[in-house]
Formats: structure tokens, C-alpha cells, sequence
């Protein structure tokens, strides 16, 4: 498990750092595949102490983030978060079919939207992101779209193998979106 603490708004600290590992650490009995994670620690006005977690592994990335006035319990509260976020991850994969394995490449493209009232202009590509996407059934596509905080997937539909796009709706259901060729 690889782990990397960053400090904002606030000086080094080993103990802290070291906390903060020892924590994050224990989410390994969860997942057997190797983890990344990312523990962010910030500090605003000297009273509200923030801790951001993200882990990636195993094809999902889970986000989580608490906000106290200590960082001991900041850390506390996060990590106890992604546990729970983990537990019900590992409780639903219990319940699904293994995948296949096959995969689709995705790429995705951020317009700028200056002006499209003017007449003449173009928009312009400002980001551009590729990545793979495993198929997933759609009860699991709402599931990661839960876990990383979106308000919309693309994923390959793991009986179809089609494209399919889950979102959230105004009034906090899920929509699907499932395109039809002619």
C-alpha cells in the first residue's frame, strides 16, 4: 500500500503524518489488491481542520472528506468513512457475477463556454481525458457513482457490452440512459 500525506495551510508534521498513515493503513484488510492512497490535510482560519482520503484500487476510486476543529479527529472521522464506504462496496461485489475482464477505452473532452451566444465562435478543447472502463452492471455503475461523489457515469454495460450513461436526478433518483442504434 502505497500512501502519500500532504499538508496545506499548515507545517509539516511527523506525528501527524504518522497518524495518518497508521490509519489510512487499515483499510487494507478490505481490499487484497494493491492501494494507492492520497490523504490531503488542510487547515482554514486555524480552526477548521480538513482531511481528504482517496484510495484507488482495484478499478475503484473512493473519495472521502471530513472537516473538525482537531485533525487527529478529522483523520479519525474520514478513515471511518471510507471503511463504511468499503464494507459496502465488498457487501454488494459479494453479490455480483465476476466480469468477463473485457474493457472499452473512453475519452473525455471539456469545452470552454465562453460565449455561444456569439455567432462565430468555436468551442475550445480545454482537458481531455482517456481511460479504460470495465463492464459493470448498472446496480454497480450507481455504486461508483456513489463512491466517487458524481453526478454521472459512462460505463459498458457488462450484459450488452453497450455504452451506458448512469445520473443523478433532481429529485435523488438514478436515470439511465441507454442508446439504441438504427
Amino acid at each position: 500500500m502505497q500512501i502519500s500525506v500532504t499538508f496545506r495551510h499548515m507545517e509539516v508534521s511527523n506525528p501527524i503524518r504518522d497518524y495518518a498513515e497508521e490509519k489510512v493503513s487499515r483499510v487494507k484488510k478490505y481490499i487484497d489488491e494493491p492501494i494507492d492512497a492520497q490523504v490531503v490535510l488542510s487547515v482554514a482560519k486555524k480552526i477548521r481542520h480538513r482531511a481528504e482520503v482517496t484510495l484507488i484500487a482495484k478499478g475503484i476510486t473512493i473519495k472521502g472528506s471530513e472537516e473538525t476543529d482537531d485533525m487527529y479527529a478529522a483523520i479519525d472521522a474520514v478513515v471511518d468513512k471510507i471503511e463504511r464506504q468499503l464494507k459496502k462496496y465488498r457487501e454488494k461485489i459479494k453479490e455480483h457475477k465476476p466480469l468477463t475482464g473485457k474493457e472499452r477505452r473512453v475519452s473525455k473532452t471539456v469545452y470552454t463556454a465562453e460565449s455561444f451566444d456569439a455567432a462565430d465562435y468555436e468551442p475550445e478543447i480545454i482537458r481531455s481525458d482517456s481511460f479504460f472502463v470495465k463492464p459493470l452492471a448498472v446496480e454497480e455503475a450507481v455504486m461508483q457513482m456513489d463512491l466517487l461523489h458524481k453526478e454521472f457515469l459512462v460505463f459498458t454495460d457488462a450484459v450488452t457490452e453497450e455504452v451506458n450513461v448512469v445520473y443523478r436526478r433532481k429529485d435523488g433518483n438514478y436515470g439511465l440512459i441507454v442508446p439504441h442504434v438504427k
